[in-house]
């Protein structure tokens, strides 16, 4: 081969070798800009994903991360649109004051607005998960408005303490008439742990982090007084 068709054949070569390496810069400009349009996409469905759980309304029945399908409902409004959703701990002071407020409320707006209750047992209260599990070992024999009402009215008697209450709920079942092998063993069964725990991991995740903490229709409100939480809802109930 002369020298001019060995020069010329280093041409050829060298301009293949720049023509794939165009190539390949080619498609990885279109695998970024892929990866790019995928990512907003995957952002704006997390927020409107986000957005919608939220929702008093959203999913199937009704159910979202404030209000499950399986939530306890003190009262319910039949035109379904105003929800007032409390997390509690039986055992805070605050929920303790706050509670009388919220019986005057339910019979104010009877009919006009859903009330539910969350469990958020907070680890500074010893007895809190406690007494969690017991309203819902009484909720499995449909009574735990009635055990809601005896832990508030009760308070005083096992608040506050580094003793176990437990025998105090045992008690507080009795006097409910429950079948108290049942309670007992819906008392002690993991799955009741896990139904409290679940309350409080929907709390964790719109930002619940002390009690009581209250959402009107999916918006997190922080009422000063008992006028501030009728204006709330009056706003809502007109809106």
């Amino acid at each position: 081969m002369s020298q001019q068709d060995r020069a010329e054949a280093r041409r050829t070569k060298i301009e293949a070798i720049r023509a794939d390496d165009q190539r390949k810069a080619a498609r990885r400009k279109n695998v970024m800009i892929s990866l790019s349009v995928s990512g907003v996409f995957v952002v704006v469905l997390a927020v409107l994903l986000a957005v919608n759980a939220f929702r008093p309304g959203a999913g199937a029945s009704g159910e979202s991360r404030l209000v499950r399908a399986d939530s306890h409902r003190l009262q319910v409004a039949p035109d379904g649109k105003v929800t007032l959703v409390e997390f509690l701990d039986f055992e805070c002071g605050g929920c303790r004051a706050h509670y009388p407020v919220v019986e005057r409320l339910r019979q104010q707006y009877a009919g006009k607005i859903t009330f539910v209750v969350r469990h958020f047992p907070l680890a500074a209260h010893f007895n809190a998960m406690r007494a969690a599990r017991a309203a819902e070992a009484a909720a499995r024999q449909g009574r735990f408005e009635a055990m809601y009402r005896l832990m508030y009215e009760t308070q005083d008697r096992w608040g506050q303490q580094r003793a176990p209450a437990d025998e105090v709920f045992r008690g507080h079942a009795k006097a409910l008439g429950l079948d108290m092998d049942a309670w007992d063993k819906a008392y002690d069964d993991p799955a009741t742990l896990a139904r409290v725990e679940k309350d409080a991991a929907d709390g964790e995740a719109p930002g619940v982090q002390g009690t009581p903490t209250f959402f009107l229709n999916g918006t997190k409100i922080q009422p000063r007084s008992e006028d501030e939480f009728k204006a709330a809802i009056d706003a809502a109930l007109a809106g």
